[in-house]
């Protein structure tokens, strides 16, 4: 009786500590926090402070950065609700194939059409610097968050 007491014990105490530690793949609390896609500088300078941008460079990336976001942002949010409708219909009692293949290829192109704005608005971005900051940004690109290099490196750690 005793054993099983505290063998059950010894599961819960373990079963709270593998909770509560955090998910290595990004899925933990830290991913629920708002994403600021694009974010060009930081508090410490950031990758883009090696660019040594003028004041009209400065303020162009501002106003790009902002049409971006407003173009983004209803899309974000059918992507929010496309999303959680999946989780509906994976959920269901007797789950529709067709209607969750039907919500997967429309969660899918809102990907797709986030990702061709964000590439236009980089390469309108890129068309303003000169050769020179041009090397530096694109060599910038896996340090900025949300970029390729990033994800890249989640993926080797993990």
């Amino acid at each position: 009786m005793k054993t099983k007491i505290l063998t059950i014990a010894v599961l819960l105490g373990l079963t709270t500590v593998a909770m509560a530690q955090p998910k290595e793949n990004g899925q933990g609390r830290a991913s629920q926090a708002p994403k600021h896609e694009m974010r060009m500088e930081h508090r410490n300078g950031g990758p883009l402070a090696a660019l040594e941008l003028t004041d009209a460079q400065k303020e162009a990336f501002k106003q790009s950065r902002l049409a971006m976001q407003k173009q983004l942002q209803p899309i974000q949010n059918e992507l929010g609700e496309a999303e959680a409708h999946q989780k509906t219909l994976m959920s269901a009692e007797k789950p529709d194939l067709a209607a969750i293949n039907k919500n997967i290829e429309k969660i899918g192109s809102l990907k797709v059409e986030m990702a061709k704005i964000k590439t236009k608005n980089r390469l309108d971005m890129r068309a303003q610097l000169t050769e020179e900051q041009r090397l530096k940004f694109d060599a910038a690109k896996g340090h900025m968050r949300g970029g390729e290099g990033m994800r890249h490196n989640m993926k080797m750690k993990g």
